[in-house]
């Protein structure tokens, strides 16, 4: 039983360093999505509007999502971490998409239109699901 337990550890360095690059590229994620929409998800978020909240929530399961297929079907680091690049990639066009859909949508959410915040984060993890399952290579 000992034995066992000492050769699952062995998969403790790998499994550290998938986690710190996911972490990483979640932080590169928010600090890129925050960037580049046009509204301030965290000062909406403070300023308790659900849509924001609800919208920004999606966008980040939406990442997470895809960014966790390549982990479990990356070859090795540099593998997942250009997959993650991909994963962001497509999430901010996600988000442009979704903009174009419904008009005015970035003014909708900081104007707590939760209607909007749910179909911005629908859009997302939409989005995320079908580019995760497009990541099982």
């Amino acid at each position: 039983m000992l034995d066992t337990a000492l050769n699952s550890l062995h998969g403790l360095p790998a499994f550290a360093t998938y986690f710190a690059l996911a972490l990483l590229l979640l932080m590169i994620f928010v600090r890129c999505y925050t960037w580049l929409t046009p509204h301030d998800e965290f000062g909406l978020i403070r300023a308790n509007k659900p849509a924001a909240a609800i919208a920004f929530a999606g966008a980040f399961i939406g990442f997470a999502w895809p960014l966790s297929s390549a982990i479990t079907n990356s070859l090795s680091l540099l593998d997942c971490a250009i997959w993650g690049a991909v994963a962001l990639l497509v999430q901010l066009i996600a988000f442009f998409i979704s903009s174009l859909l419904l008009k005015q949508l970035p003014k909708r959410i900081s104007d707590g239109e939760v209607a909007a915040g749910i179909f911005s984060a629908g859009c997302s993890i939409a989005i995320g699901m079908l580019n995760a399952a497009s990541m099982s290579y």
